[in-house]
């Protein structure tokens, strides 16, 4: 009885290991189940000329001397941000900044 018990209980721990690994998220109503896949960004190329006056402004600001290379909208849930990539000699940074061309944060490479 005791190799039964412990047995069962191997089995019953590799199906909740097994459970926790599972990344697609479920959502359930009252009488169906709706599976969700996990959203991909997306990433399109803006020309530097198109970006807000505001993010371009900011770099002017903040960023004296820098020169914007590439800028990118990343949409992600269906919130936009701007990637802008600023150089100045050997130096680039990456700044991200919100649909309305406010300044959120720098990214680290």
């Amino acid at each position: 009885m005791k190799k039964v018990f412990f047995v069962f209980v191997l089995l019953v721990a590799a199906l909740v290991v097994n459970a926790q690994q599972d990344t697609v998220k479920t959502t359930k109503s009252k009488s169906t189940t709706t599976t969700v896949a996990p959203q991909q960004a997306v990433k399109a190329s803006v020309k530097v000329a198109d970006l807000l006056k505001p993010i371009t402004d900011n770099v002017a600001k903040d960023y004296p001397e820098f020169t914007i290379k590439e800028a990118s909208s990343v949409t992600l849930n269906n919130v936009v941000t701007y990637e802008v990539l600023v150089s100045k000699g050997m130096v680039t940074e990456t700044l991200l900044y919100d649909k309305d061309g406010k300044f959120l944060k720098k990214l680290e490479l």
